[in-house]
């Protein structure tokens, strides 16, 4: 995980959870997958198209470990139980459609049809993951939203994904998740919809995507804490076939950079508009 900071902060912080590319020598050696095939479940450069988002006044957190070896946009204990030998705690959660499909906090397949496990895992391993990556992502995230609260008594949490290509025509290049209405405040959304549609991108809201964990955990607009889940279209800048970028990366950055920097802009007038709560009040039950 790192992190990297603004020289001033703003309500704003920015999040790539699905971006990481250490793949750690002990997984490796338990999957049956090799690493080109792992590797098109990540949301392939990510962070660096967020990367200016310091630049822009908000902190950019992102995992370097890849979200199929642990997944922070799930649940701490959301688990499929037949991958494991030994029982998980009895508050696990282990039916969900996320876990249906194979996509737990450590994920059983890459992708349809592709299951990455030789064998079941021990019940510690899932301990390990949680205690060593999920837990310190979420510590980190956690203390970045504070921090904004204890400043500015609200904050706007970006956080970024990629979708693959969409076989329909007429998608939309990026899909802007509010957890239908519940996570963030729709003037908030309208802001960063306009912004992008300004620039040529053809927006969705919640459909397909309408937010993972980070997104209906964090989301709390009545405490001054909105989230926004932006996913973006691999085809817009990257080759999903060679993971490689397209020289239409660059501009697909310049576009994300003024696109937060307008964020920013609207984040620290929030107040104004009364999206924000009193100053120093946390989130309660978050991570």
């Amino acid at each position: 995980m790192r992190i990297a900071y603004p020289p001033a902060l703003t309500p704003v912080v920015v999040a790539s959870p699905h971006s990481g590319m250490h793949y750690p020598a002990a997984f490796l050696e338990t999957v049956r997958l090799d690493l080109a095939m792992l590797r098109r479940s990540e949301d392939c450069f990510v962070d660096s198209l967020l990367a200016d988002a310091p630049a822009c006044g908000a902190p950019l957190i992102a995992a370097t470990f890849p979200r199929v070896f642990c997944d922070v946009n799930r649940a701490k204990w959301e688990l499929d139980p037949a991958m494991f030998d030994g029982r998980l705690p009895v508050d696990a959660i282990t039916d969900s459609p996320k876990l249906r499909a194979g996509f737990g906090m450590m994920a059983r397949r890459a992708g349809p049809g592709r299951d990455i496990y030789r064998k079941p895992l021990p019940v510690a391993e899932a301990a390990y993951r949680q205690t060593m990556f999920w837990q310190p992502y979420h510590d980190a995230l956690r203390s970045l939203i504070d921090r904004a609260l204890d400043l500015f008594g609200r904050c706007l949490l970006l956080d970024g994904h990629s979708m693959p290509k969409s076989p329909f025509r007429n998608a939309p290049d990026i899909v802007l998740g509010d957890a239908h209405g519940t996570a963030c405040d729709p003037r908030l959304v309208a802001i960063v919809e306009n912004a992008l549609r300004a620039r040529n991108y053809t927006v969705a809201r919640n459909n397909p995507y309408a937010g993972g964990y980070v997104t209906r955990h964090y989301g709390r607009p009545h405490f001054g804490v909105h989230v926004l889940q932006i996913e973006i279209s691999r085809s817009l800048y990257m080759d999903e076939e060679t993971l490689l970028p397209l020289p239409s990366f660059e501009r697909v950055r310049h576009d994300l950079t003024s696109v937060m920097a307008e964020v920013v802009d609207a984040a620290e007038a929030m107040h104004a508009l009364g999206l924000g709560k009193s100053v120093g009040r946390s989130i309660p039950g978050a991570a």
